[in-house]
This record gives structure tokens, C-alpha cells and sequence, in this order.
């Protein structure tokens, strides 16, 4: 029973915040959904009246001022919609195919001294934390390439030879068997 005096006084409270922003339509609305009763008439009834009162004056004065908010952002966001241009670039193509008038090639060298990360794979696998944890010293690890493959060799990432394993002076390196075409490393990246 006092759940549903709570929200008759919550309804009231709308309705009483609805007549005063002058929207009839929406009053009338919460009036008949309350029961047929003006929520002027059900507000005065209530012992606490005066603060329901001021409470809707609280909630109007909120919603005023997020209205005229969102109006100012509005307001701002089309002032600089109007203010902003499509960005005009000159085509260089033609330009940058275009032979040099004392007849030198491009030079390249700049990009001669820019770090690469050269890594070669053995084979691969997945292991749950489970198994992971269990690992020690002297465990071992199945991989998905068999005995005889050749390793893959990347560049940044990217699959870009494949070769076999040979040391040399006590040290791991790889002799490169194939090299992968660009037609194979576009099929890769699908």
C-alpha cells in the first residue's frame, strides 16, 4: 500500500511539473494514468505538498538546463560545420613519375639504414595456462611443423622466405631455400 502511495505521489509530482512547463497534452496524459485526478488536486492532498512542489521545480529547472545544453552544443557543432572546407591537395603523381631535368636517378639510400625485426619460427603451438604452468626444466614441447620443414623466415612480422637451419661458427643461422613472391604474400594477408 505504501508502494503505491509512493508512486501516486511520483506521479503527481510529473504531472504538477508538466502543467507548469505549459505542455497540457502530457498532464492530461498523467492525470488519466493517475486515475482520472489533476496532479495539482493529488499533490495538495499529501502531507509533504510543499516539497513535492519544490522537487518538480528542481527536476524542471534540470531538464531546462540540459535542453539549453544540448541546444548550445547544437548551436556550435553547425557553426563550425559551416566554417570548415573540403581540403584541397595538389596531385603530385605526375610530378613524382616524371624524369629529373639533369637526368640523375631517384636516390633511394635514405632507406638503406631503417631497422628491420628478422626473426625465423621454428613451428607453433597453443597450450592452455593449465599446461603452461606444468612446464619445467626439461619438458618438452610439441610444434605443429614436422621434422625435415623448412623454418619460416619473417621481416617485421611478415612471412617473407623460408630456409633450414645451419650453424656456423657455433652460432644458428638459416640458409634461405625460397623466397616468397608477392602473389603468395597477398594470398597470406586473406
Amino acid at each position: 500500500m505504501s508502494e503505491e502511495k509512493d508512486q501516486d505521489a511520483l506521479a503527481a509530482e510529473w504531472a504538477s511539473a508538466l502543467e507548469e512547463s505549459g505542455d497540457d497534452d502530457a498532464a492530461a496524459e498523467a492525470a488519466a494514468m493517475m486515475g482520472g485526478d489533476s496532479g495539482a488536486d493529488k499533490g495538495g492532498a499529501d502531507d509533504g505538498g510543499a516539497d513535492d512542489d519544490a522537487l518538480a521545480a528542481e527536476w524542471a529547472a534540470a531538464l531546462a538546463s540540459e535542453e539549453e545544453v544540448s541546444i548550445h552544443k547544437e548551436k556550435t557543432q553547425n557553426a563550425l560545420a559551416s566554417q570548415s572546407t573540403d581540403a584541397m591537395f595538389k596531385d603530385l603523381t605526375d610530378e613524382a613519375r616524371a624524369p629529373r631535368p639533369d637526368g640523375t636517378k631517384r636516390d633511394l639510400d635514405f632507406i638503406l639504414d631503417i631497422p628491420l625485426d628478422v626473426s625465423a619460427e621454428l613451428g607453433r603451438t597453443k597450450l592452455l595456462i593449465n599446461e603452461l604452468l606444468q612446464l619445467g626444466q626439461g619438458s618438452v614441447i610439441e610444434l605443429n611443423k614436422l621434422a625435415g620443414e623448412p623454418l619460416e623466415i619473417y621481416v617485421n612480422g611478415k612471412l617473407v622466405a623460408r630456409g633450414e637451419a645451419v650453424v656456423i661458427n657455433e652460432k644458428f643461422g638459416v640458409r634461405l631455400t625460397d623466397i616468397i613472391s608477392p602473389i603468395e604474400r597477398v594470398k597470406q594477408l586473406a
